[in-house]
């Protein structure tokens, strides 16, 4: 193992009344890249402004070596004080330059002469995204970086992370986004971290091997302990298994749907029979917005019915929300026509998280101060709600503005799904989530008998939910996929091949003048850098996929032969990948330079 450039010895921080933890020791390469995972209300972010000197530790000493920079993303940075997005990225004793800001700025399209009072919360993750990037750092610590990106800014993100030449640790509820990038995984779990030279595509089994190691060893202990374990661990372990049987239904309704969708890209409905006709409960015919002589939605159909999940996606200002809206009623669209179900009773639950005042009690916001709460119709006690929800029982009585971000988010999803209602309206649901939350998310999203409506820029997420996906491409265009985010990406991809292979040639054009001696790259370097992409992907999913395999803790014992085989395969995967990363970036600069 390398020195490490950035560590803690026997880290102590007293939070309220005791310890957050305590004993930590926690180290960082000079090349790691760490996966921070941890329920909300843990301490990650707490760790992270600790590793970033920002706040003292009330145990325990910090080691740097000197001369590294480190560089922290916060999940909420604050912008007053600032006029402009620019001031916020250029101002401060540890601004990075001009020239810098300029170029991550161009590359992440954002207008930084942007009003910093008014910005979207989109506009503001990107300008802090630019300021930290552009300082150049030596590690980069990042809380919930891909929050309010849109899937463009996250796939670019994902490539500059790729090239990127230092350590960086990352808290972040984007499976996709942690499967691909990190090699290394921090549990911070209980006042303790563990740590396992696994990327986060290791550490669903890793965790289980845990908890099952516990719950072997509290079996020899008291009662008590055993069902604090039970409700740690087993219930975890519990839902995971349960979301295999629902996995397999939502596979189910996926290939069902799909006999109903006409061709791709055509967002027409076979002609339905009667029946299902009866379970519409929301059709779109021959739809189209405008915004003055911007075509939002154009020639848009789709009957959703009773149990579908639609999860809607595309970049920022493609037009999620404008097509959310159409089909949820609340604005009308300029031709066509759109029918609701006279039944339909929907409950909204938005990216704001605005409903939550501060000064109240848990037990204010869900049952009005009392002890019981009527659930779909059905009255259950607050603690064992709570406890649904994965909070302690005893949060009762905590005050709302005393909860993590991630904590509030969660609460306002134990009071929406309380409601009785046959449509929930999702807006980026997965912001502030932890993981375990989001399986929870998921499980009660499958047991929804209503019909679902999801935003969300979260690919796993929608992977794991939805059984028709609608992708907006900026143009005014629908596609309807069944499946979810890789099944439109596979489909966004068919297209783009077959756009590519019927596009007329440069010299098929009558007038077209000859093209510029060495003005574009040759056969060879543009067929790379088309497939290194792709090939990088392999290696990432290799990888995880061997890690995986290699988090079985007693897998040195039982098969050493197996154990040197996997390690040697993820060294080898991991040099073929930097290799073609490496050449993918020489390239790329290649077809900027000559303008390509």
């Amino acid at each position: 193992m390398a020195a490490p450039i950035l560590a803690y010895e026997d880290l102590g921080l007293i939070q309220g009344s005791g310890w957050l933890f305590r004993n930590l020791d926690i180290y960082v390469g000079e090349r790691d890249r760490l996966a921070l995972i941890g329920r909300n209300g843990a301490g990650k972010t707490t760790l992270l402004r600790l590793l970033a000197g920002q706040i003292d530790c009330d145990e325990g000493k910090r080691i740097i070596v000197p001369g590294t920079r480190v560089v922290l993303l916060e999940q909420e940075p604050s912008l007053a004080g600032c006029k402009t997005l620019r001031d916020f990225t250029t101002q401060g004793d540890d601004a990075p330059p001009a020239h810098e800001v300029a170029a991550i700025a161009d590359q992440l399209g954002i207008d930084l002469d942007r009003d910093a009072t008014t910005a979207s919360g989109g506009e503001r993750r990107r300008a802090a995204l630019t300021r930290a990037l552009a300082q150049n750092p030596d590690v980069l610590l990042l809380d919930e970086p891909t929050n309010h990106l849109d899937l463009a800014a996250i796939e670019w993100l994902e490539a500059w992370l790729g090239r990127y030449k230092g350590a960086f640790i990352t808290i972040s509820h984007d499976r996709t986004f942690l499967t691909r990038l990190t090699r290394q995984t921090l549990w911070l779990d209980r006042g303790n971290v563990r740590r396992n030279e696994i990327g986060f595509g290791g550490f669903d089994a890793w965790m289980e091997q845990v908890y099952a190691e516990e719950t072997r060893a509290m079996e020899k202990m008291d009662a008590k302990l055993k069902l604090e374990l039970h409700w740690l661990a087993r219930g975890v372990t519990a839902r995971r298994k349960r979301n295999q049987g629902r996995l397999a239904k939502l596979h189910d309704m996926r290939a069902a749907r799909k006999a109903m969708i006409g061709a791709a890209g055509t967002a027409k409905l076979a002609i339905a029979t009667d029946d299902v006709k009866t379970k519409s409960v929301i059709t779109a015919e021959n739809v189209c917005k405008s915004y003055g002589d911007r075509v939002i939605i154009k020639d848009f159909s789709l009957r959703i019915q009773r149990g579908d999940r639609i999860g809607i996606v595309g970049s920022n200002g493609a037009g999620k929300t404008t097509l959310l809206k159409l089909l949820t009623g609340e604005i009308p669209p300029d031709t066509g026509r759109i029918a609701l179900a006279k039944t339909l009773d929907g409950v909204i639950i938005d990216q704001q998280r605005k409903l939550l005042s501060p000064e109240k009690r848990v037990r204010d916001v869900l049952c009005d101060g009392g002890d019981w709460i009527e659930v779909r119709g059905v009255k259950k006690h607050i603690q064992g709600y709570l406890k649904e929800f994965l909070f302690e029982p005893g949060l009762a009585e905590a005050r709302v503005g005393t909860l993590s971000g991630g904590e509030r988010s969660r609460l306002l999803l134990a009071r929406e799904f309380a409601r009785a209602s046959n449509l929930l309206v999702l807006d980026e649901p997965t912001n502030d989530l932890d993981l375990e939350t989001l399986d929870l998310l998921q499980e009660v999203i499958a047991d929804y008998e209503g019909t679902v409506l999801i935003v969300s820029h979260d690919r796993d997420f929608l992977d794991r939910t939805v059984t028709v996906t609608l992708g907006l491409d900026g143009s005014g265009k629908v596609d309807v996929v069944a499946g979810g985010y890789a099944d439109w990406e596979e489909k966004r991809d068919e297209i783009r091949t077959a756009n590519k292979k019927s596009a007329p040639k440069a010299a098929d054009k009558p007038n077209a003048p000859p093209p510029p001696k060495a003005a574009k790259l040759s056969y060879k370097d543009q067929r790379d850098l088309d497939l290194l992409p792709g090939q990088i992907e392999a290696f990432e999913k290799a990888i995880a996929r061997d890690e995986a395999l290699l988090a079985d803790p007693d897998l040195y014992t039982r098969d050493p032969k197996k154990f040197d085989t996997l390690m040697k395969a993820i060294d080898k995967a991991r040099a073929d990948r930097d290799a073609a990363e490496m050449r993918w970036l020489e390239l790329a600069e290649m077809a900027e330079n000559l303008g390509a």
